[in-house]
């Protein structure tokens, strides 16, 4: 049987958003899904024109989330799967909106900003059973997957340290000033929730960790900085890591470094060997195994796990990057959808999305690393 796109809706993501390009291209690319509605910007004539632009018909252009989510759902063919991609403090909300109403929903991290709202969505998701996809688009990277294989596959042994960091530079200068969309809401508190770089990028670090470790952070001790003469959030955070089961870490995040553009690297030390992974070469996994030379992993590779392999699209030797990884979550969002559509089981991949439970563990991420810093870097369990 031949099976149609899926009907995608979008809240958020209106002319001048970044991230709503990029789902919008991540959800195309392997023609998967057809944009059909939305509520792209909380200013109507903006919302409009933005539509216009993307092709969606007038009738599913809506002034607000509250009245696409109500009438999508009455519709006989109502959209599969809703994109939001608004500011941090606005997810908690529409979500539940969505997911009332019986609509699945893909969410650009992190969840919310409060606890109270990250339970509050666990406990709807748990009554609905509905599909939920944070999209956390690092871990749909063909070598982190490969990593994770291996660090689960025990080939590193018992894990001792992990070392993870997420350095930028794009707001060294106070650009929120200068009336930089971006800067401006992510650097404000009502906007962005009580973290800022340890929000925005922190999370990402933190969530990786664990995807590719398997372990859960169970307390930190963090100091944080506000570099930039008047902002109102943290630019700057470091901290160290307690996981369960014993294993220590490290995690740095910066959006006020030069020289640094998008720097994520992913180190695991255990007692049998290590493997280190960063971004700005993201077709390459460095793998040391004890009395062994290190090996270089590339994308593509015969020997790569399934899960790997999965993720891959063309032959090695052409870069694959960011928006292929982020293809990669909505890709397998797509194939969990269709399960639950066709009342199959889920797949391996799709068990690999992250969904509610990486959501509740980063907003506790946030107030364990606020909470911390407050008490002179005491250390700070995670209350998730």
């Amino acid at each position: 049987m031949t099976r149609r796109r899926l009907r995608l809706g979008m809240v958020g993501g209106g002319a001048g958003s970044f991230i709503g390009g990029v789902h919008r291209m991540a959800a195309r690319l392997d023609d998967h899904y057809t944009l059909v509605a939305g509520a792209l910007s909380s200013d109507p004539e903006r919302a409009r024109q933005s539509a216009e632009a993307l092709h969606i018909e007038p009738d599913r252009t809506y002034a607000d989330y509250d009245t696409m989510a109500a009438a999508e759902a009455a519709r006989p063919d109502r959209i599969d799967v809703v994109s939001v991609v608004t500011p941090n403090d606005s997810h908690a909300a529409i979500c539940h909106a969505f997911l009332t109403h019986g609509i699945p929903v893909i969410c650009d991290k992190p969840l919310c900003t409060l606890m109270q709202d990250a339970r509050s969505l666990a406990d709807l998701l748990q009554r609905t059973g509905l599909p939920f996809v944070l999209t956390h688009n690092y871990t749909g990277y063909p070598l982190v997957r490969e990593a994770r294989a291996r660090v689960l596959a025990g080939e590193l042994g018992t894990i001792r340290v992990v070392q993870v960091e997420y350095p930028q530079e794009w707001l060294a200068e106070a650009i929120e000033n200068t009336g930089q969309k971006q800067a401006a809401w992510r650097t404000d508190p009502a906007r962005s929730g009580p973290g800022g770089s340890v929000g925005d990028i922190g999370t990402h670090a933190h969530q990786l960790a664990g995807f590719v470790t398997g372990l859960r952070l169970e307390s930190v001790a963090a100091d944080l900085s506000t570099f930039v003469p008047g902002r109102r959030l943290d630019d700057d955070a470091r901290m160290l890591l307690r996981y369960e089961g014993g294993a220590r870490g490290m995690l740095w995040c910066s959006q006020v470094a030069p020289g640094f553009e998008n720097g994520l690297r992913l180190r695991v030390i255990g007692d049998k060997g290590s493997l280190d992974w960063l971004q700005a070469e993201p077709n390459v996994l460095h793998l040391a195994l004890l009395g062994q030379p290190m090996r270089r992993l590339t994308r593509g590779m015969p020997d790569l796990s399934a899960s790997a392999s999965h993720a891959t699209r063309i032959p090695s030797g052409h870069p694959e990057g960011y928006l292929e990884a982020f293809a990669q979550i909505y890709t397998d969002a797509a194939a969990l959808l269709w399960n639950r559509l066709e009342n199959t089981p889920a797949g391996a991949d799709a068990m690999l999305l992250p969904g509610i439970q990486d959501g509740l563990r980063n907003v506790a991420f946030i107030d364990a690393v606020i909470a911390s810093h407050k008490a002179d870097a005491a250390w700070t369990r995670l209350e998730v």
